[in-house]
């Protein structure tokens, strides 16, 4: 397995949950796209043949992925337009007077945020469910929000941060017990461990590309057959119908190549391979600081590769900023050199202090047992010298 060079020259990279290394396999499948094929794949003639074959081609490798081979999966620039496209699109199908939505307070900004102009524009009444102390939601909660008028539910499978995964099943038996379409932003989860649309029963589920090795700009939506969306972007009829634009090819062949490198990774016990060494961060910061580091999230309930404590004594910005061999994140904001605690964590009911505290640790496909130790012993140095 090639090592990009990016990351054998610099710090050790523990933020795989902010966007993931291109694998050069999947450079290497974009490439003819970029020269050769760069046909249109709406043309009949010569120059549109490959490209169109290549086009559904990736279609195929990202269903089989997610186990939706009777499923459409339909391209987008990127996961806030694949989760826009989502909420948006059943709610102006549903030509429901003031549609009931429900989502919870600890999903990423771009469902959020869709909910509020939603909220603005179409006249849509939203319910933000709350997450206990884990950041779960609490599938008694969801039943309990339904009115004769909710037309959906959007519920994030694993949050970016802590990795808390959701229980998406039980989620959506409840909805469509409900009568309701259930999506499920899935950008972290795509590639991280086993996933399967048909066993889950969603009926939209949201992949990233950047988030699994692939190149930014490019993400899919799945759709359950014979689902009704409204699009999102008007014009030629491609993906569908949902999304009017020349294809990109070459993007779509990218994220077809990166699912297919995912599937056997996950075949191969890649994600049981992370889960080890992110263990072995946690236990060994917690015996060399001990009664310091406090875990934030599930124990189990957590995607492999992620790692959410707070160090008891530093905060997490500061951390950072003085080990300059470790790339990683806090998931708090800085406003003009203000640092607020993160929204996840004060959902979750983390005060202030053990927030801001807060240290997001995530590893991928190049994390090996020696940067694990190296980073335990930049952590526990800085940390130290910081008491």
């Amino acid at each position: 397995m090639t090592i990009p060079s990016e990351l054998a020259e610099g710090p050790i990279y523990l933020d795989y949950n902010a966007t993931t290394p291109v694998d050069p396999a999947v450079v290497e499948a974009v490439l003819p796209y970029l020269t050769g094929g760069f046909g249109n794949p709406s043309s009949d003639h010569h120059y549109g043949t490959a490209p169109r074959a290549a086009l559904e081609h990736a279609r195929e490798q990202v269903a089989v992925l997610i186990g939706a081979p009777g499923g459409r999966i339909v391209f987008t620039g990127s996961g806030s337009e694949a989760d826009n496209l989502a909420l948006r699109g059943v709610v102006l199908a549903a030509g429901s007077d003031r549609p009931h939505v429900i989502t919870q307070t600890t999903e990423h900004p771009a469902v959020l945020q869709a909910c509020q102009a939603l909220q603005r524009w179409h006249g849509a009444e939203v319910t933000y469910l709350p997450v206990d102390t884990d950041g779960r939601v609490d599938p008694a909660a969801l039943a309990a929000a339904f009115t004769d008028r909710t037309v959906l539910v959007s519920i994030m499978a694993a949050n970016n941060e802590t990795g808390a995964l959701q229980p998406i099943d039980e989620l959506a038996r409840i909805t469509h017990d409900h009568g309701a379409v259930f999506h499920c932003d899935a950008a972290q989860t795509v590639g991280k461990v086993p996933l399967d649309v048909t066993a889950l029963d969603v009926d939209l589920l949201t992949v990233v590309g950047h988030k699994m090795y692939a190149p930014k700009g490019i993400a899919a939506l799945y759709m359950r057959p014979g689902l009704a969306l409204e699009p999102l972007v008007y014009g030629g009829g491609q993906e569908h119908g949902l999304r009017a634009g020349t294809e990109n090819v070459a993007l779509a062949v990218a994220l077809g190549a990166a699912a297919d490198l995912a599937a056997a990774d996950l075949a191969a016990g890649g994600h049981e391979r992370i889960q080890t060494l992110r263990d072995r961060l946690h236990d060994q910061l917690a015996a060399q600081l001990p009664g310091r580091v406090q875990l934030n999230g599930p124990v189990a309930a957590r995607l492999p590769n992620t790692l959410n404590i707070s160090i008891c004594g530093v905060t997490g910005h500061s951390l950072l900023a003085a080990t300059q061999g470790i790339a990683a994140s806090t998931g708090s904001a800085c406003h003009a050199g203000n640092h607020q605690p993160s929204p996840v964590l004060t959902a979750m009911g983390l005060d202030a202090e053990r927030s801001l505290s807060a240290l997001r640790l995530s590893l991928g496909r190049w994390s090996t047992s020696a940067d694990i130790d190296r980073a335990i012993d930049l952590i526990t140095t800085t940390t130290g010298s910081r008491d």
